[in-house]
């Protein structure tokens, strides 16, 4: 009896893109199994007698899975191109011949923690929900928001109609004219860090993102990455406490 797959996560197993991403390359037209294009979710292929190919080049899986966490500098997209001729993130993965993708995404000006992997399985992982994997952002805001204000953030807040779920915040530093805060979410709105402080009217000017879970940068250099080891994966999914506590 052939051994079938789902083609979405055969192409996020070979490294293609996570699965999210694959079921929207399919869904595009841009996949064929046996020359044939296929569109609908949820078709079953045989890797071992069939042949897939993505945008009419053939793709077989990786012998190896690469993990590497990136520090990214603002100014770069973490797409895999852009019609815009902006740098993307993957331009500073010197030396790196397999086809990386990030998991998620940091805004044009947004900089910091940035995995990237062939591994679509795990980058399922650490986007779906129900992993609640946290993030964590250093988060430099307009004026000095009170405690009132940060309890409020803390707690859940109503955006585009939807609450938050809960944060943990701690108030770093003030400087003139703007406070630096740590912020730690699980959720993965799109730049839900920067509207939740426009929600309370503290508007980011600087967000830098240091964790995946108690993955950190430690010191990572600004545009440079390391290869993460599996003590390393470990990290990423250890649950951290999202408690409602502000120190001013």
């Amino acid at each position: 009896m052939n051994a079938t797959i789902r083609l979405q996560k055969y192409l996020a197993g070979c490294g293609v893109a996570s699965r999210r991403k694959a079921e929207e390359i399919i869904v595009e037209g841009r996949v064929s199994v046996d020359g044939k294009v296929i569109t609908a979710m949820g078709a079953q292929i045989d890797p071992a007698t069939q042949e897939i190919r993505l945008d009419g080049k053939l793709v077989t899986a990786h012998d190896a899975l690469l993990y590497i966490l990136l520090n990214k500098p603002q100014g770069y997209v973490t797409t895999m191109s852009d019609p815009q001729g902006r740098p993307i993130v993957t331009s500073l993965l010197s030396g790196i011949k397999a086809r990386l993708f990030p998991v998620g995404r940091l805004d044009l000006d947004t900089e910091g923690a940035l995995i990237l992997t062939n591994d679509g399985e795990l980058a399922q992982k650490i986007q779906h929900p129900s992993y609640e994997v946290t993030k964590t952002y250093e988060a430099q805001v307009l004026g000095r928001p009170s405690e009132k204000m940060l309890q409020r953030l803390a707690q859940g807040i109503l955006l585009e109609g939807k609450m938050t779920a809960p944060a943990s915040l701690m108030l770093i530093a003030r400087q003139s004219g703007t406070s630096s805060i740590r912020i730690t979410i699980h959720e993965g709105r799109k730049r839900q860090v920067k509207k939740m402080f426009q929600a309370i009217g503290h508007p980011v000017v600087h967000l830098k993102r240091i964790a995946y879970g108690h993955l950190f940068l430690q010191g990572l250099a600004t545009g440079k990455y390391r290869f993460l080891t599996p003590e390393d994966l470990k990290k990423i999914f250890i649950k951290k406490s999202l408690y409602k506590t502000i120190n001013s």
